[in-house]
């Protein structure tokens, strides 16, 4: 029998990969798990094959019915998926019977067989072949957005993070691209409440279960809601939408990671008596992807490791279970305080008003940012004209004084030559006078002696 759903998952067939962030990345430390991506890797080669694909195929002279599935890899080549009829989960004419399949990746493609058929998935569509070997079909890859994404806070609402700070959690870390980070505990203690979160699962093609994007919504650190990379696998308690280990969401809205998607949870608290005696268990209602995965459901106690069920009110978290876990558009409306419209399926003119004033914002904050880089500039110049002034001041000074000390040296040098000149021309002078005195004074002698009288004869 057909299970009719609402269509609230919007979806289109495109041929584009569907990761949304830098189209380059790296893996991370991956604590035995394998690689851990929290943006679209460039060369790992399972990466293109995984995600969602639906078409037509005809058996025989059948009616032409429509087929769905979600792959995904589950390391050293190997992949798991699975089929549906009418559609993918959460579309209108999905079926809910889905057949489990496995393959291995050869190259650019992926050989699915355990259904009536074989299945041939490459990055932008799937061939379906039948028994015999003929082609039965084609699969265009499907691209889906959750409805409820950009959901903007009501005008009650308080907004726990916009990407701008980390104020309204205790031990919060946001990313230098402005997410935060698993592990954040909200502030505000709220009794019954709306609140809506978008996060992206990480890329962990290697690990399985709940070692592969796990992180969840602690509803007053008590009541866990799952948040779980289980794309491409069946529903089950400790899968994304879950209520953890309680109760299996009605069907597995998880979408591929890398690509946001939205919790959507309305939480009524427990009631107590005077005498601290239960009343009533907590009730959750809560959509993943835009769908409602949890109707109204009673908690009888604590899941996880929850904190023991008690009056006290406690603070509601998102929990760190080691995988990194990226959030954003955080908000929550306290329904003692005010009611409204849950959850918000935001307008086209809504969402582009919203992108409009990010865009503004993000104007804004470059426009800041290259007036604070050119004043620092200008600054910059300021100083380094100011230090080649004093510099050239210093040089100048210094060339003054190196001038004045070589002139200063110069004449010092001219008066000590000067000085030697003339004292070689006086010792001259009296060397040329003493000559001349001693010859003067021999001729003197010479003539008292008078004329030498000639010898007599023998």
């Amino acid at each position: 029998m057909k299970t009719k759903l609402p269509t609230l998952l919007v979806f289109s067939l495109c041929f584009a990969s569907f990761a949304i962030l830098s189209p380059l990345a790296t893996a991370q430390e991956s604590n035995g798990k394998g690689p851990v991506f929290t943006a679209a890797p460039d060369s790992e080669p399972s990466y293109p094959l995984m995600g969602e694909f639906a078409g037509e195929i005809k058996l025989g002279d059948a009616e032409p019915q429509t087929v769905a599935i979600q792959i995904r890899p589950l390391g050293k080549n190997a992949f798991q998926a699975i089929q549906f009829a009418g559609g993918l989960p959460g579309q209108e004419n999905w079926q809910g019977e889905p057949v489990e399949l496995i393959g291995r990746r050869s190259e650019g493609f992926v050989v699915l067989s355990g259904g009536p058929y074989v299945l041939i998935v490459e990055k932008n569509g799937c061939t379906v072949i039948d028994r015999k070997g003929d082609r039965i079909g084609k699969l265009s890859r499907v691209t889906r957005h959750s409805p409820t994404l950009g959901a903007p806070a009501p005008k009650d609402a308080i907004v726990l993070f916009d990407g701008t700070s980390t104020d309204q959690f205790t031990a919060a870390q946001m990313t230098k691209e402005g997410l935060l980070q698993q592990g954040a505990t909200i502030k505000p203690m709220l009794h019954d409440f709306n609140l809506h979160v978008e996060f992206m699962l990480p890329y962990m093609p290697e690990a399985d279960g709940q070692s592969r994007g796990n992180s969840g919504i602690y509803l007053q650190s008590r009541y866990e809601c799952q948040i779980l990379d289980s794309f491409g696998t069946l529903p089950v308690f400790n899968g994304l939408g879950a209520l953890y280990r309680f109760r299996t969401p009605d069907l597995n809205m998880c979408l591929p990671p890398l690509v946001w998607q939205t919790y959507d949870i309305q939480f009524t608290a427990a009631r107590w008596a005077a005498d601290q005696t239960k009343i009533r268990g907590a009730h959750v209602t809560s959509w993943v992807n835009g769908v409602k995965v949890q109707d109204n459901i009673e908690v009888p106690s604590q899941t996880g490791s929850g904190k023991v069920e008690e009056p006290t009110l406690l603070p509601t978290l998102i929990q760190d279970h080691g995988d990194p876990v990226r959030f954003r558009n955080v908000w929550v409306v306290d329904r003692g305080l005010t009611n409204g419209e849950f959850p918000i399926i935001p307008t086209k003119e809504e969402l582009a008003a919203i992108k409009a004033k990010k865009e503004a914002a993000k104007a804004a904050v470059e426009k800041a940012a290259a007036a604070k880089k050119a004043a620092a500039k200008k600054a910059a110049a300021k100083k380094a004209a100011a230090k080649k002034a004093a510099a050239d001041k210093a040089a100048a000074k210094k060339a003054a004084a190196d001038k004045a000390a070589a002139e200063k040296a110069a004449a010092e040098k001219a008066a000590a030559e000067k000085a030697a000149a003339e004292k070689a021309a006086a010792e001259k002078a009296a060397a040329e006078k003493a000559a001349a005195d001693k010859a003067a004074a021999e001729k003197a002698a010479a003539e008292a002696k008078g004329p030498e009288q000639p010898k007599a004869a023998e």
